[in-house]
């Protein structure tokens, strides 16, 4: 068999499985959240927000709304070396991200049901 035809039976195979795999998860929520900072902020992402009184002020008064506070929960990154993340009850996350030209800073508290943000903090 010569290497084109080789080529050409490698290319068409591939061809199908890709064709195959997007049929199967083409319609599915699949995602690829495999780094532990991909991990914790899915974790919180999908958990009942609350938020302290502290958190609110500092939010009114930097003009930051819950739909900033996602959108950092989803492109901000989780700082561990100031997360306490050895709590047997709810763990503490430090995460930070620039949104809207503001850099944002969160602390989390991490429970079973519910996710707490403690503290927001906006610098310029």
């Amino acid at each position: 068999m010569k290497l084109a035809q080789r080529l050409f039976y490698y290319l068409g195979g591939f061809a199908i499985g890709l064709i195959l795999l997007f049929f199967f998860l083409g319609g599915k929520k699949t995602s690829c959240d495999y780094s532990p900072s991909a991990r914790v902020m899915k974790n919180i992402r999908i958990k009942e927000r609350v938020f302290s009184k502290q958190a609110l002020v500092n939010m009114d008064t930097h003009r930051v709304d819950t739909a900033d506070v996602s959108l950092l929960l989803i492109k901000g990154d989780v700082d561990f070396s100031k997360s306490n993340t050895q709590l047997d009850s709810c763990k503490t996350y430090f995460i930070e991200g620039s949104i809207k030209e503001k850099t944002i800073t969160m602390f989390i508290e991490n429970c079973d049901s519910i996710a707490r943000i403690n503290e927001v903090k906006v610098y310029k």
